[in-house]
């Protein structure tokens, strides 16, 4: 309960710059640049100290030119799928157990927001989560398969959803 709190402060305290120079994961704020001159601009916004949040030096790390996040790599190019998750997936092939497909599933869930239509192109794999259905991995699910595996080894820049958008669900 506590870190869900913790978690939604955070987003509300820098709301307006997520996704824009801001990442926010529970304690963790990564703060990113395309110049050295907008990064100086970046590091002195007073966000944190107007809501008498403050860093720990010791765990800060200024001035690098990439930054391992989460999964992704965080550059002034963009964010990046972390090339080792890209040879993590890339070796897997044919599921063959319900087990393994909703390993492979629960996986990926993780990069859905940055994979254009994830739900629409995962249906036929979704429905081997459902209680009771037997597993048969069938060519439309071995081609759903394939598609997200080469949206998520491929994508060259990934951008998080714009959260003044409004959002739509696809079926």
């Amino acid at each position: 309960m506590l870190l869900a709190y913790f978690m939604n402060l955070m987003n509300k305290v820098f709301m307006e710059y997520l996704d824009k120079f801001v990442v926010v994961f529970i304690d963790d704020i990564l703060i990113y640049s395309k110049t050295e001159e907008e990064h100086e601009e970046h590091l002195s916004f007073a966000k944190p100290r107007d809501h008498k949040l403050y860093a720990k030096l010791s765990k800060c790390e200024f001035w690098l030119d990439q930054v391992p996040f989460l999964g992704h790599i965080v550059s002034k190019g963009g964010i990046m799928v972390d090339p080792q998750r890209r040879s993590a997936v890339s070796w897997i092939g044919r599921c063959r157990s319900c087990e393994r497909s909703s390993w492979i599933f629960g996986s990926s869930r993780y990069y859905r927001r940055f994979i254009e239509s994830f739900s629409g192109i995962a249906k036929p794999m979704t429905s081997l989560l459902e209680k009771g259905v037997p597993f048969h991995w069938t060519k439309e699910r071995q081609a759903a398969f394939d598609e997200l595996k080469k949206r998520l080894t491929t994508a060259p820049v990934l951008t998080l959803p714009d959260l003044n958008q409004e959002f739509h669900r696809v079926l």
